[in-house]
């Protein structure tokens, strides 16, 4: 079998996965406090301490850097590029450690595994990093030429749960038509066009349905109105769309299990609120359904509100069951897509894409 080390960075995590082939052997999430980050100026300043943290957890359960055919990192804020497995280039860390696109933890994912295949000349790869653009050029249109929509979602998840519906339709995941709608801190409605993502919303940046902390799209004028009011800084403003949006805007809290319990004790303000996002969520998959012509497959829910089959998956079935079958998949799935994209390449299924 084929050892894969899988590195997830958050914000103040490390999460650490071994697989061997498609079976996770060995999982740890490594927690960092704001005591030992307070050093680093910059996130890419953490990518030695980080190391040194993985490097202890193999040692502890007895694993060497050499025990592993290849290292994948989650992919980081890199240009726009078409989805699939990526070898990690010295452009890429570069890049990465410049934040040229943008900061975020995500980020460290390259340079650690860039740090493991020098040490070992063993692969180092990312998969489907959150911006993958594969958008037809007419999704791209917005009503002004100042704005252009932009590819920003849950990538890794959503072409994961595709390419496991597909095989349980018995077919390649380039064969099928599917809405994927991805729904966690933020949410992201896809439509998978024969293996490309060829229009979805900007889950990051504000655009879509509203989720536990994000506001999705607002009325313009509204918003603009509040921007020149004074009353917030540009800085406020930006977390009240990001951050401090949605469920926590709405009910203090973004935890939707919370929400739940809000609603079974008889709150009806928590329920409208709570079904107002299945019917917005709902709302986008049906936009989907243009950019495939009609022709759906299924539709499929994942993320962690996907375990909520009480409510958010029942109003969602209610709404769109209609335009086609809906499948769920549960959860994020990260470090099991990140193995799987690399044992793809491994294997010979599937070409590398260099990142140039």
């Amino acid at each position: 079998m084929l050892k894969i080390l899988v590195v997830n960075p958050g914000s103040t995590s490390t999460k650490i996965a071994i697989f061997d082939g498609e079976m996770e052997v060995k999982s740890k999430t490594l927690y960092h406090s704001i005591e030992e980050l307070k050093p680093f100026k910059r996130i890419a300043d953490q990518y030695k301490f980080r190391v040194e943290k993985i490097m202890n957890f193999l040692n502890e359960f007895g694993y060497g850097l050499s025990d592993f055919a290849a290292f994948v990192g989650r992919g980081g804020l890199v240009k726009p590029v078409q989805g699939g497995t990526y070898v990690v280039s010295d452009l890429m860390v570069k890049e990465l450690k410049e934040a040229k696109y943008g900061e975020h933890a995500s980020n460290l994912g390259a340079m650690i595994v860039d740090e493991f295949s020098k040490l070992t000349r063993k692969p180092a790869f990312i998969v489907d990093p959150v911006v993958v653009d594969e958008m037809n050029d007419i999704a791209r249109i917005s009503g002004h030429p100042d704005f252009q929509r932009r590819s920003i979602f849950h990538a890794l998840n959503q072409k994961a749960v595709a390419r496991k519906a597909a095989e349980s339709l018995e077919k390649r995941y380039e064969e099928c038509n599917f809405i994927v709608a991805h729904m966690g801190g933020g949410v992201s409605v896809g439509a998978h066009k024969k293996g490309r993502v060829v229009d979805v919303n900007n889950a990051l940046d504000g655009d879509g349905p509203f989720s536990p902390e994000r506001s999705g799209t607002l009325p313009l004028t509204s918003l603009i109105d509040l921007c020149y009011s004074r009353k917030y800084t540009s800085e406020e403003m930006k977390r009240k769309i990001k951050g401090e949006g949605g469920l926590v805007a709405h009910l203090g809290t973004n935890n939707a299990v919370d929400v739940q319990k809000m609603i079974d004790n008889g709150d009806a303000h928590a329920k409208l609120i709570y079904h107002a996002m299945a019917y917005q969520i709902s709302k986008w998959i049906g936009r989907m359904v243009v950019p495939l012509e009609g022709n759906v497959d299924a539709i499929i829910l994942t993320g962690g509100m996907a375990y909520d089959s009480k409510y958010m998956i029942k109003w969602i079935k209610e709404k769109v069951s209609y335009i086609g079958p809906v499948m769920v998949f549960p959860g994020g799935h990260e470090e099991e897509a990140l193995a799987i994209g690399a044992l793809r390449v491994l294997r010979g299924e599937e070409r590398p894409q260099n990142y140039t």
